[in-house]
């Protein structure tokens, strides 16, 4: 009886019972699920940020150039060639060496030639004397025929002995100065200042007087030529901006297209070539450096006109979309902001931004990939504008 009891007792009492079991286990998995929300709502307010590089749009002046491909020509070059025969016996260079004009090159050996002047000069005083002794008959036989001393025909063989004479003393002194100049070849100098390249024949062989094959060549390289064409329509556009010396004309080699080279424009071919609807331009650079090399392939602008204080960006910062060229400004916040776009000229690294950009204002460079309008963007801070080297920031 008690046992039925005691359990019409725990019956009266579970609803008590249930409730004070469960209501610990509930409490717990609202903690738990109140915190996994918290959690979840803190991670969407703080999304990770998008790393990129940005630079800072700047105020320059800017050239307006016409664009080519351009290669690098010596002014001058020349092929050294042997005037004389004979044995080379001294060098006085080392290939790829800059020379100066009148500098020595080759010496042949001089003594045959030293010879055969030595000669020319001893038949020379030879028939000098025979011409005196020549002129002196004819000075006497003319008093003499006057005086029917001596026939007539007497006197003209006298004439014309001193006559030949004569010419035998300018035959021997036009042979004494053709030795003299081929001695004087013997010393190979060279005719320009410039840089010497491979040398083709070596010390101790024999040359032949005007030989097929050059001793070695010479190519001045200080100043020197960019040539490039433009097509004939442009034609115009280059004499309207003034006389050749005015313009301009920036050299960029592709490998480094933020070293700028300037030079002036000093030839503009007599006529246009029909085949191609072109015409060759050639342009001087003093190229102390050395850096533009004959036969390099350079990326040519031909100055038009300036534009200043032209805003321009990076041009690595400048996309396109179908709404046309757009960059990415980091405004402030970090946030990116999309932007559209008119692109002018560049120059360098820079182009040109009629709107939708003020200097002073970071546009993303690198990273783009990951940007989107609005998101925050983790700025890390590219190359500056001085380090560049593409422009002067006004």
């Amino acid at each position: 009886m008690k046992y039925r009891k005691g359990r019409r007792a725990m019956k009266a009492y579970h609803p008590l019972i249930r409730l004070f079991v469960i209501a610990p286990v509930i409490a717990w998995a609202l903690a738990v699920c109140a915190a996994g929300c918290a959690t979840k709502k803190s991670n969407r307010g703080i999304a990770l940020a998008a790393p990129v590089l940005a630079e800072e749009a700047v105020s320059m002046d800017v050239p307006v150039e016409l664009r080519q491909i351009g290669t690098v020509e010596a002014i001058n070059t020349v092929a050294i060639t042997a005037r004389v025969g004979g044995q080379l016996v001294r060098v006085g260079f080392e290939e790829g060496q800059n020379v100066k004009k009148g500098e020595v090159l080759f010496q042949i050996d001089p003594a045959p030639f030293r010879a055969t002047l030595a000669q020319a000069q001893a038949n020379l005083e030879r028939d000098k004397a025979a011409l005196s002794n020549a002129n002196a008959d004819v000075i006497r036989y003319q008093d003499l025929v006057k005086k029917d001393y001596v026939t007539k025909q007497t006197y003209e063989a006298a004439v014309s002995t001193a006559a030949e004479a004569k010419a035998m003393v300018d035959a021997d002194s036009a042979a004494a100065d053709n030795a003299h100049i081929n001695l004087a070849y013997c010393t190979i100098t060279s005719p320009v200042a410039g840089r010497t390249g491979q040398i083709l024949v070596k010390q101790g062989n024999i040359v032949a007087a005007n030989g097929t094959s050059p001793l070695v060549t010479i190519n001045q390289i200080e100043p020197i030529y960019v040539s490039f064409t433009i097509p004939e329509e442009q034609l115009s556009k280059v004499q309207s901006g003034g006389t050749k010396a005015d313009l301009p004309v920036l050299a960029y080699i592709p490998t480094d297209s933020s070293r700028i080279f300037r030079g002036k424009l000093t030839f503009i071919d007599n006529m246009v070539d029909a085949a191609t609807g072109t015409i060759l331009l050639k342009a001087t650079f003093a190229n102390d450096d050395h850096a533009l090399w004959p036969g390099l392939y350079v990326k040519v602008g031909l100055v038009l006109t300036n534009l200043h204080n032209a805003t321009v960006v990076p041009a690595a910062a400048v996309q396109t979309s179908q709404q046309g060229n757009f960059v990415y400004v980091v405004a402030p916040g970090d946030t990116a902001q999309f932007r559209l776009i008119n692109v002018g000229p560049a120059s360098g690294r820079w182009i040109v931004v009629d709107k939708g950009v003020a200097p002073g204002e970071k546009v993303v460079t690198d990273g783009q990939l990951g940007v989107r309008q609005g998101i925050r963007v983790s700025v890390r801070t590219g190359l500056t504008p001085a380090a560049a080297g593409g422009g002067r920031p006004q």
